[in-house]
């Protein structure tokens, strides 16, 4: 009988979970990462960061594999367990696209919430990623 290997389902992650190295030490097996870009969302950072719906923004990111069992312990840790998913098309630079989940808060952040630090570190990220400088230097 042939070995059954767990589904792994495509995620976009926009914030600090593109970082692969985070994932490993919490714990979770990320494969396949490519950086990637979706259309129609804009990136707004309250406490942490979602996307929210924008026609005219790019938001960029990494698209990474995890198993059905990563995400849910992923999205389970109290400061994200309020995320939903939500059906992305992710954009690659190859030209080729895929669907992506990608978690958002239902209700974004209000113009008073911001973290500072997270930006910073969202940044610093961003950078060594690779993206944008116009990208990177919008990272508020």
């Amino acid at each position: 009988m042939p070995q059954v290997t767990e589904r792994r389902v495509a995620v976009f992650f926009y914030g600090l979970f593109m970082d692969k190295e985070l994932l490993l030490k919490k714990g979770f097996a990320p494969t396949n990462e490519r950086i990637a870009s979706v259309q129609g969302f804009a990136l707004r950072i309250g406490q942490r960061a979602t996307l929210v719906p924008s026609a005219n923004h790019v938001t960029y990111g990494v698209v990474m594999s995890l198993s059905h069992d990563d995400i849910d312990a992923l999205y389970s840790e109290t400061s994200v367990s309020i995320y939903r998913p939500e059906a992305v098309l992710a954009q690659f630079s190859d030209g080729t696209q895929a669907p992506a989940l990608c978690f958002n808060l239902p209700i974004p952040p209000g113009p008073d919430e911001h973290n500072s630090e997270y930006a910073a570190k969202l940044r610093a990220l961003a950078n060594r990623l690779g993206f944008p400088e116009e990208y990177v230097a919008s990272i508020q």
